[in-house]
């Protein structure tokens, strides 16, 4: 289940850290002691600049203009900066655009992991009489995924992949917010086909904070306003874990995480791709909700012997009710 299913985005849809400067935190014994999660969430991720997402031209009273097209600008590039002055969202870049008075900008943009600086001359546009210079842009990106486990300082894991735009590339964030989220339906998996939940964020109901993004998943901080007396405290542990029963914890309707049987067909702790379990189904309940693993359920925890041993990640497509699932210890490493 390798996608997040964003907004502006066809693909699916959950610590410590150095990241933008914040405090570094490792996995000692005793954050291994953890609160399980499975409670779906409401990402929205800001890119930090603005991503380019298509080309268009101006009606100017020239007639047809495409300054960014004509300048060299690419779907994919991040405008990260307009002479100089940093953007940290479109209405920056547009307020910047329009006060350059039709003079020719300097566009710094990130192209891969290459840095271009592009000059180009913003167009009038006839209708709104501002100066734009042809793009389709956005700042942030949403969806839903799921919480895997919270430590006792309230950090959080989720979602136990990456995310991956329409480039096909890893999605790099500044930060975002996390709101609770209720799943209000599901469209089933079916050989072939990945299905997905549907949910709408309590956008009254912020979660937390979202603070890094990478290949193991999102995490960031709770709110304080999140009791944790209501959750199961348990062993992060994957040390002993073996193929044959095991649970997930995960929500499929409303808001409310449900237990599920699955079975570990294969353990691989050292897989390089993180696929360090292949996990099936069995639990007849799920199967009729959601026909599998649907998108998602990214990062719904997996527990065997009363251990939190590591979290979903991946579907098979032709076989929804089989996938993989990260170790947990990869993910509390981040």
């Amino acid at each position: 289940m390798r996608r997040l299913r964003f907004l502006f985005l066809s693909l699916l849809l959950s610590f410590a850290f150095t990241f933008c400067g914040k405090t570094v935190f490792f996995a000692t014994a005793e954050s291994d002691t953890v609160y399980v999660g499975g409670m779906s969430a409401g990402f929205t991720l800001k890119s930090g600049g603005a991503q380019i997402i298509g080309l268009c031209e101006v009606l100017s009273d020239g007639g047809m203009q495409a300054p960014a097209l004509q300048s060299g600008l690419k779907t994919g590039d991040k405008i990260v900066s307009i002479n100089g002055i940093s953007i940290g969202c479109i209405e920056d870049l547009n307020k910047l655009i329009n006060e350059s008075n039709g003079k020719a900008v300097k566009v710094e943009t990130e192209r891969g992991n290459e840095t271009h600086i592009i000059s180009v001359i913003p167009a009038k546009d006839k209708i709104s009489g501002k100066y734009k210079i042809g793009i389709l842009a956005r700042d942030s990106v949403s969806g839903i995924g799921t919480v895997t486990y919270i430590t006792k300082n309230r950090r959080f894991g989720s979602l136990g992949h990456s995310v991956v735009g329409e480039n096909k590339k890893e999605l790099r964030i500044s930060d975002g917010t996390v709101y609770e989220c209720n799943i209000i339906g599901v469209s089933k998996g079916i050989r072939g086909k990945a299905g997905e939940l549907r949910g709408a964020f309590l956008n009254d109901k912020p979660f937390g904070s979202a603070e890094k993004l990478c290949s193991c998943g999102i995490f960031g901080t709770i709110s304080e306003d999140i009791p944790l007396n209501t959750l199961t405290s348990v062993s992060a542990d994957s040390n002993k874990a073996t193929p044959g029963k095991a649970y997930i914890f995960s929500t499929v309707d409303g808001v409310s995480p449900q237990k599920y049987e699955i079975e570990i067909v294969k353990v691989d702790k050292f897989n390089k791709e993180n696929k360090n379990f292949v996990i099936k189904i069995t639990d007849d309940e799920l199967i009729s909700q959601t026909g599998g693993i649907v998108q998602g359920m990214s990062g719904s925890p997996i527990l065997q012997n009363g251990k939190l041993i590591g979290a979903i990640t991946h579907v098979f497509l032709n076989d929804p009710t089989r996938g993989y699932g990260i170790d947990i210890q990869t993910m509390l490493q981040e």
